[in-house]
C-alpha cells in the first residue's frame, strides 16, 4: 500500500513562485535605468506640436487648443482642454492665435509646460 504525504497550501505556493522567478527572465538595475534615461531624452527631444488657440480660461489655468498630432504621446490631431503649468503662459495668448506648445503627461493628466505664438 502506498503512503502519500500531505504537502501544505503555503509549500505549494513558495514552490511555484520560485519555478516562476526562475522562468522569468530577469531585468538588471542598469537595463532600468537606461529606459528610464531614454524615455526622459524622449520627452525632452520631443518637438513642439502646432495648434490654435480656440479658448483660453486664466482663472482656472486651462486653455482649449486644436492641434495637430503630439508624436511623442502617441495622440491624433483634435481639440481638447488642456491645463497650463503656469497661468503666466497663458497671458498673451487669445483665440486664433497660431501657437506651438509641449505637453507632457503627468500621471494621466495631460498639462501644457511652454506655450509660444508660432513664427
Amino acid at each position: 500500500m502506498k503512503t502519500f504525504h500531505k504537502i501544505p497550501a503555503t509549500s505549494i505556493l513558495l514552490l511555484s513562485a520560485l519555478i516562476l522567478g526562475m522562468a522569468l527572465p530577469a531585468r538588471g538595475g542598469a537595463q532600468t535605468q537606461i529606459d528610464h534615461a531614454s524615455m526622459e531624452a524622449s520627452q525632452s527631444a520631443a518637438s513642439m506640436t502646432d495648434g490654435e488657440v480656440k479658448k483660453v480660461d486664466p482663472a482656472n489655468g486651462r486653455i482649449t487648443l486644436r492641434h495637430r498630432d503630439i508624436k511623442h504621446l502617441d495622440m491624433p490631431g483634435m481639440t481638447m482642454v488642456f491645463t497650463v503649468a503656469d497661468k503666466a503662459l497663458l497671458a498673451k495668448l487669445k483665440p486664433g492665435d497660431k501657437v506651438r506648445f509641449m505637453v507632457v503627461d503627468e500621471g494621466g493628466k495631460l498639462v501644457v509646460t511652454d506655450i509660444r505664438p508660432k513664427d
